[in-house]
């Protein structure tokens, strides 16, 4: 178990979050303009994780907190929008969270997929949303 402190050198805090990053299997990214700012500016925590995530080939689930179920650009970090990075946009409901994780997620090496996508009104319908 790798423990960071808030006393922590930002340094080891990094080194921490790539060794926790290792055993991810998926990523949940909250979509909102703070995200965006943050994941983009390459100095913070956010940014770090999501250039591991690129990195390691994690698949990222975008939970748009604004609650839309489309592509939001404006809530995804520029550096998965500059690598054309395989995203998948859902809105921030508990069921498509889950839904995506069970779906998007297993298929998301062998898809071949790039850029960002989002599922279609039937799949929330689908499941009562």
């Amino acid at each position: 178990l790798y423990i960071s402190r808030d006393t922590s050198a930002p340094e080891t805090i990094k080194r921490n979050l790539r060794e926790r990053m290792k055993n991810a299997k998926q990523i949940v990214l909250l979509g909102s303009a703070v995200g965006r700012r943050k994941g983009g500016d390459g100095r913070s925590f956010l940014a770090h994780e999501i250039k591991v995530a690129i990195e390691f080939d994690l698949p990222i689930v975008i939970a748009n907190l604004n609650q839309k179920r489309t592509i939001e650009r404006l809530l995804i970090p520029q550096p998965l929008l500059d690598a054309n990075y395989y995203t998948l946009s859902v809105s921030f409901q508990p069921a498509i969270i889950k839904f995506a994780l069970d779906e998007y997620v297993p298929v998301y090496k062998s898809s071949g997929n790039r850029g960002a996508h989002y599922y279609e009104p039937h799949i929330y319908t689908s499941l009562r949303l």
